[in-house]
């Protein structure tokens, strides 16, 4: 697969609110499958098609625990994409690669 066609499955997986609300939710650490449904009004089967297309799009990683699915966001693969889609269409902006968002608003680099 190129990157381009990567990159495109990265980008369509984004392009659902659903799934966008699903990767904002796993930003505060990793959720069971069980606790990502229950924070929507549609069915647990679609939130786990959702999810299918977030990990087969590689934004999302899972592993078991028991009987429960837990799932984290992959945030260097989310990142990358999106960075090197901004570095192609903006390339006179400075993209800032190892900035971490904190809440609050503050934003620090690594390394200060």
């Amino acid at each position: 697969m190129t990157t381009a066609q990567d990159e495109a499955g990265a980008f369509r997986a984004l392009a659902d609110p659903t799934r966008r609300q699903i990767l904002e939710d796993l930003r505060g650490g990793e959720l069971a499958a069980g606790e990502i449904a229950a924070r929507f009004a549609i069915s647990a089967p679609s939130i786990s098609r959702h999810l299918g297309v977030l990990k087969g799009a590689g934004l999302v990683t899972e592993r078991r625990d028991g009987n429960r699915i837990l799932y984290t966001l992959a945030e260097e693969r989310l990142a990358t994409c999106i960075g090197r889609f901004l570095s192609a269409v903006c390339p006179e902006q400075l993209v800032l690669r190892h900035t971490r968002w904190r809440p609050g608003g503050a934003e620090r680099s690594e390394g200060s």
